[in-house]
Parts: C-alpha cells; structure tokens; sequence
C-alpha cells in the first residue's frame, strides 16, 4: 500500500491537480491526517462514512481504526485513480457521488442500519449546505466529525448578542453538541488555504435528551430562519414578514401583524428583541406559541 507522498506523486503523474470549482485541499502530514483521524474516537466495530476522499490521507489511518469505511467522493478523476491503482485499504468502499445529492436513507443501509457515522474534509463552498443536511437528518445520525473552516466552526459554538451567532448555531444546539477538538494551519493543505481549519465533532442527541419540552422541529427551522432573514429588524417585523398567520388573517396586514405580536408577547418575549440575543429555549418558546396559536 504506497504511502500518502507516494500517492501524491502518482496524481501529479496522473495529471489530477486539485480542482478549484470543487473547493479541494488535501492534507499533506500523515501526523495530521492520524491526529484528526483520532478525533473521530473511531471503534473497532465502526463503519465510519468518509465524506471527500481526495488523495485517501484521511482514508488510511480511519481504515486502520474501523470496521469498514464507505468513502464519498465526488471528483470522478480521483474515483477513477483510487480503482485503477487499487491503493485503498482492503475494508473501503469507494464510491462516486456528491454527499449533497446522496440520500441518507440509503447510506444507513449501507452501514448496516446502524446511526450514520461520518467524517469528512469539506471543500469551504458546501459547509454550510452539509451542515443544514445533517439537520435534516438528525435522526438517523450518531455524530460527524468535520473539518471546517474556522469562520463556520466559529458559527457553530458561538454565544447570543455575536456577530457569528446565527441558524447554523441554534439548530445544531438544538439536535447536537458541537465541541472544537484541533485547529489546522494553511500549511497543512495542498493547495493552501488563506485560513486556519478547525476539527469541529458534532454528537447528535437522542430525541429523549433533547426534547425536555415536545415542540415541532420544522416549525422551529422556519421560525429562526425567519427571525435572522434580516438581522437587524425586530422579531416583530420579520415573524411578520415570514407569513405564519397569512392566511389565519385573510390577507389583513395589520390583522397579520397583531396576530404576530401577541404571539411573541405569549412567548413571553418582547416584539421589539432581535433574533440574535435569543438563546435555544426561547425560540423553542415561540415556537410552542406559534405552533399553539395555528392551530385555533
């Protein structure tokens, strides 16, 4: 099995340089890719699914630590190397696909029924696209070990009243906890970043640990959506604007709007407070209001 530096010199002879349009940087340290490797806390008996495969520096040691390994990758060139060159560990699967396209019903069949287990090195354009797709599919995650660019890993532990407080922050916290385990320097990668990457693990919870009060997950997404649609405006006016009593008021705009406001007022919250200083529990709370009030 050629090594990592090996595999990176066959490419250049191969003639697959990293592909701007796909976002691709490749690790270049084997003692990085075992170190980010080691913060998926990988057992034994895992079957771990590798989200962007690239060069296989990160495939290599999660291999060694689990079961078997689905990879995804999405670059047919690298697909077409991996098999031709058979450099893959013996318990990979590699398989072409986009992780954006792919349905996640049937990546848990292909880990056996088991909650998904992934880790994954993102290309920078679709982080926030997969995260918003773990979200969807909570229910049948475990946990996902990302790496990711710092200004998102930032988004996602940051605090109310912060500039990086925002969706991607409120709806992971409300399915998951996200811990910040290692951060990687541009020089890791190849071609190298102009920013730092951060390894982010997010451990989905069980409906159980996170319910304390049973509330409609889909009402909540489109509540904060619609509060942080515009980030300066006041909860009254973009709750509004986001259309939840539309038809309870026949189309009456201040019907709408005052329908709106007591529902906030319910909620227990001023109409004039900004999306931005709420914490979890109190968009859970509008979203018990506004569920309640919908269905009168």
């Amino acid at each position: 099995m050629p090594c990592y530096n090996e595999t990176r010199n066959s490419l250049k002879e191969e003639k697959l340089a990293p592909k701007k349009q796909l976002g691709q940087n490749f690790l270049v340290h084997k003692a990085t890719a075992e170190a980010v490797a080691r913060c998926g806390k990988i057992s034994s008996d895992d079957i771990i699914i590798e989200v962007g495969v690239g060069l296989g520096a990160l495939t290599q040691p999660i291999a060694v630590q689990a079961n078997q390994v689905i990879g995804l990758e999405i670059d047919s060139g690298i697909v077409r190397f991996h098999k031709e060159k058979k450099d893959l560990p013996d318990n990979v699967t590699l398989l072409h696909t986009d992780i954006l396209k792919t349905d996640f019903v049937e990546l848990q069949q292909l880990s056996q029924g088991r909650p998904l287990k992934i880790m994954a090195n993102l290309p920078y354009s679709i982080s926030n696209p997969f995260l918003f797709k773990l979200i969807e599919h909570q229910g049948k995650m475990d946990w996902a070990t990302v790496m990711l660019q710092k200004e998102v890993a930032d988004r996602l532990t940051a605090k109310p009243g912060t500039k990086q407080y925002g969706i991607p922050t409120i709806l992971l916290k409300s399915c998951a906890t996200v811990t910040s385990l290692l951060t990687l320097k541009p020089a890791e990668f190849h071609p190298r970043p102009k920013i730092d990457s951060v390894v982010v693990r997010i451990d989905f919870l069980t409906l159980q640990a996170v319910a304390g009060r049973v509330y409609d997950r889909l009402q909540l997404q489109k509540i904060v959506r619609a509060a942080f649609s515009q980030r300066r405006k006041t909860l009254l006016n973009t709750l509004t604007a986001g259309g939840f009593f539309r038809t309870l008021a026949n189309g009456d705009k201040k019907v709408e709007k005052q329908l709106t406001r007591d529902t906030i007022i319910k909620a227990g919250l001023s109409p004039g407070v900004r999306a931005e200083v709420l914490e979890l529990d109190q968009f859970i709370d509008l979203t018990l209001a506004f569920s309640s009030k919908l269905k009168l």
